[in-house]
């Protein structure tokens, strides 16, 4: 405690002057010390607080450097706390996702996952497997003493009450990596169709040039929206047409290479056009297996107000960019489309925890498929746990670890 000249009482507020080498203050300000085991990292913690300024704090640096400190690394201090037991790596993760939440709905969910419910909902599914691993297991590697042998009617029901546990994670899992991650919809159409117009409606600026001469969209343009507390990623491209334009045939190139990574499509047509064999030709050539939404837009020119309709396996939607009329109609659908809705409790998960529930997922359906093969059986029950056990860092490898703790910002 050289810095201050003697050690603060644990956990209390002090005031005090940071020393230099000679004894001399070089500013003054609060000091906290939290002792080993009571702090974020599970070590000794001292922090100080002073009124900042560059000059000021790189001196107060520089005497923390002469007595042996060093400048944390990224995610150091949080790499710590998971080291020392003090957090899970579900919960680490947490960390970073509140400093990254873009809407307050995500910083919701991610500090939920802090403050453990994800963790929670993990370990009790791993001690149910547990449960029933141990009967099975204990036949196997005693099979001379007098053990109660689990019949398949009994092991088949409490692997459906794991199976069960594990949807409910895995569904609320997916509603959180979509709040962390997002999902990316590509607006696409015939030149002058409004997509432009729809972005600027959406965004609620003007973001993207809207002019009356086809082609003025020559690159994707992207925009980040929220809708419900979902982060959206908007990306308006160049209208799809046959052209001699080398500038617009590269804006269209990007167009088909951006609905290939799309999380769902938005499709405009003209109402006012209704469905032209133009049209029909990019619903022909779009990728198969993503979701889309028919818009038919300029419904304010024929009178019309907005409104929505199923036609077999498509939802058309009518609407008016220029007016905003059905743009709350869009919002709704778009939201059901990348399969959002609002659930109590969610929390923030990312796609390797998603990945990990459904293999475990996996493994306990090729159990159950196993059921009279016992070893075969305990197998799958035993990988299903190590894929549940990855989440929480039980189970871990150091290069993943590495790599999740060196996307935190500097020291946290």
């Amino acid at each position: 405690m050289a810095v201050l000249g003697k050690a603060p009482a644990p956990r209390c507020a002090a005031y005090s002057s940071f020393l230099d080498a000679q004894g001399l203050a070089i500013d003054q300000g609060i000091a906290l010390f939290f002792p080993a085991p009571h702090s974020y990292t599970g070590e000794d913690v001292l922090e100080l607080q002073g009124h900042g300024g560059t000059a000021v704090l790189q001196l107060v640096l520089q005497r923390c450097f002469e007595l042996g400190a060093r400048i944390a690394q990224p995610g150091e201090f949080t790499q710590r706390a998971f080291l020392n037991d003090k957090l899970d790596l579900a919960q680490a993760e947490g960390v970073a996702d509140l400093i990254d939440a873009t809407t307050s709905q995500a910083a919701r969910s991610a500090l939920r996952s802090l403050q453990g419910e994800f963790s929670r909902e993990i370990h009790q599914l791993v001690k149910e497997l547990i449960q029933l691993r141990m009967l099975v297991e204990a036949m196997l590697d005693f099979p001379e003493e007098e053990i109660e042998v689990p019949d398949n009617v009994r092991r088949s029901a409490q692997l459906g009450l794991v199976s069960k546990g594990l949807e409910k994670i895995l569904k609320l899992a997916q509603q959180g990596s979509l709040l962390r991650e997002g999902a990316h919809i590509v607006l696409v159409g015939q030149p002058n169709v409004g997509k432009s117009s729809l972005l600027n409606r959406l965004s609620g600026e003007d973001i993207a040039l809207v002019s009356e001469i086809p082609g003025t969209t020559r690159d994707a343009i992207r925009q980040a929206i929220q809708i419900g507390g979902v982060p959206l990623h908007i990306i308006d491209t160049a209208g799809l047409r046959v052209t001699q334009d080398i500038v617009e045939q590269m804006g269209i190139a990007r167009t088909h290479s951006a609905m290939k990574k799309a999380d769902a499509i938005l499709i405009l047509l003209d109402a006012t056009q209704g469905m032209s064999l133009d049209d029909r030709k990019i619903l022909d050539d779009l990728p198969s297996g993503i979701p889309r939404l028919l818009v038919f837009n300029k419904v304010d020119l024929l009178g019309q107000p907005a409104y929505a309709e199923q036609q077999g396996s498509e939802c058309h939607i009518y609407l008016s960019a220029k007016t905003g009329s059905g743009m709350e109609i869009l919002r709704d659908k778009l939201l059901a489309l990348i399969g959002w809705h609002q659930e109590a409790g969610v929390f923030m998960a990312r796609e390797r925890h998603v990945r990990a529930l459904l293999a475990a997922r996996e493994h306990l359906q090729l159990a159950a498929n196993e059921m009279g093969r016992a070893e075969i059986f305990a197998e799958e029950l035993r990988l299903a746990q190590e894929f549940l056990n990855s989440i929480t860092g039980e189970f871990t490898p150091d290069d993943l670890l590495g790599e999740i703790f060196s996307r935190f910002c500097i020291g946290k």
